[in-house]
C-alpha cells in the first residue's frame, strides 16, 4: 500500500492564478457570475469573458469561453519568478508528461507554458502578469484593495480553489508533486486502499487544488470551481440571492469535515458547479506539516455537523459524461 508521507516541498509556484471555464449557454452563464454570484467584467473578448473578484489582484481570476461543451479548458498557477518558471518547465519536461509548450495569446499574462496531466485536464504556469486595473469609479477607499467592494450578487472576494476529477488521484497527487511541487494537507484513504480525494497546496494556504475519485464514468472532467468569502454570513446571504434569481442550489449551507469550510453549491446556468466558501483563518504554518487523513468509515459520517452528501455530489460533472 502506498505510505502517507508528504511530497516536497517548493517554492516555485506562488498561487493559482484562473482558470478557464467553458460554457454552452454564455449569456446566460456570463450573467450569473456578474450580476447573481458578483464577479466584475474586465474584458469581453470574442468568445470569452474575463473576470475577477474584487479583491484578486491580477486582471482576471476566472475565463468564460463559449464552447459547445462545459468543464474546465485550463487551469493556471503563477510562478514566483522568471527562473522560478524556469525550474518547473525542466522538471515537467523532464517528468515525461504530455507537453502542449509556450502560448502568449492570454490579455491577462505572459507567456505560459502549458502541460496536461493523465486525465486531460490541462495546466499552464506563467510568471509575467497583468494587474486589475480599477477606473475611477471602481477604485477603492483603502489603497491596499485591489478595487471597490461593490456588494453586486454574492460578491465574493477572491478564487480559493477548483476540485478536479481523475480516475486515479494517486496518480495525479505524483502529477501535482511533481509538476508543481505541491504538498497534500489532508486526504482521503479507502478501505480497498486507494485514495478517494487529496488537498494540494503550494503555499500556507490550506489547498488550492483538490482531486477526488472520478464515480460518474468520465474523463478530463471539473468537478467545481470556488471563490471564497470573508465570513459564513455571506454565504447565508448568498444562499438567499440564488434561491431569489432562480439558481440550482445543490448543497448547503452547511460546514466540510475535510478542511472545515462553510460551503454553499450550486450550478451556474449550464451545469458546471460553483461553490462560495469561508476558509476562515486556518492556515498550514508548520514547515513538517503531515496529511490529515480521512477514512472510509470516517466519510460515511457525512459532512462536520452530520449533513449527508448527496448522489450527485459524488457523480456530477461537467462535461458530463
Amino acid at each position: 500500500m502506498p505510505d502517507d508521507r508528504n511530497g516536497p516541498v517548493t517554492s516555485d509556484i506562488a498561487h493559482l492564478g484562473h482558470v478557464e471555464l467553458l460554457t454552452d449557454r454564455f449569456e446566460e452563464s456570463l450573467d450569473f457570475f456578474t450580476r447573481v454570484y458578483g464577479l466584475k467584467l474586465s474584458l469581453l473578448d470574442g468568445d470569452s469573458a474575463y473576470l475577477r473578484a474584487w479583491d484578486d489582484y491580477e486582471f482576471h481570476t476566472l475565463k468564460l469561453t463559449q464552447s459547445d461543451r462545459t468543464g474546465v479548458a485550463h487551469i493556471a498557477y503563477r510562478a514566483h519568478s522568471p527562473q522560478a518558471l524556469e525550474r518547473r518547465v525542466a522538471a515537467i519536461t523532464a517528468a515525461g508528461y504530455r507537453i502542449h509548450g509556450w502560448v502568449d495569446d492570454d490579455p491577462g499574462h505572459g507567456p505560459a507554458f502549458r502541460f496536461e496531466d493523465p486525465f486531460g485536464h490541462l495546466f499552464e504556469i506563467y510568471h509575467d502578469t497583468r494587474r486589475a486595473e480599477p477606473d475611477a469609479a471602481d477604485r477603492p477607499a483603502l489603497k491596499n484593495m485591489a478595487s471597490k467592494f461593490h456588494a453586486q450578487g454574492a460578491c465574493p472576494r477572491r478564487l480559493d480553489h477548483l476540485n478536479l476529477l481523475a480516475e486515479d488521484v494517486e496518480a495525479f497527487r505524483r502529477f501535482m508533486e511533481t509538476c508543481l511541487g505541491a504538498r497534500v494537507t489532508e486526504m482521503i484513504r479507502l478501505d480497498n486502499g486507494r485514495l478517494g480525494g487529496c488537498w494540494f497546496t503550494i503555499n500556507n494556504k490550506t489547498y488550492d487544488l483538490a482531486c477526488t475519485e472520478e464515480h460518474g464514468g468520465g474523463h478530463g472532467r471539473l468537478h467545481h470551481v470556488t471563490y471564497a468569502t470573508d465570513q459564513r454570513e455571506d454565504i447565508l446571504r448568498a444562499a438567499d440571492i440564488f434561491l431569489e434569481n432562480g439558481v440550482h442550489i445543490e448543497t448547503g449551507p452547511h460546514k466540510h469535515a475535510i478542511q472545515g469550510t462553510f460551503f454553499l453549491y450550486v450550478w451556474e446556468p449550464a451545469g458546471n458547479r460553483v461553490e462560495l466558501a469561508n476558509a476562515g483563518a486556518r492556515l498550514i504554518l508548520a514547515p513538517d506539516h503531515q496529511p490529515v487523513v480521512w477514512t472510509e468509515t470516517e466519510r460515511r459520517k457525512g459532512q462536520a455537523w452530520g449533513l449527508k452528501t448527496i448522489d450527485t455530489f459524488h457523480t456530477h460533472g461537467t462535461p458530463p459524461r
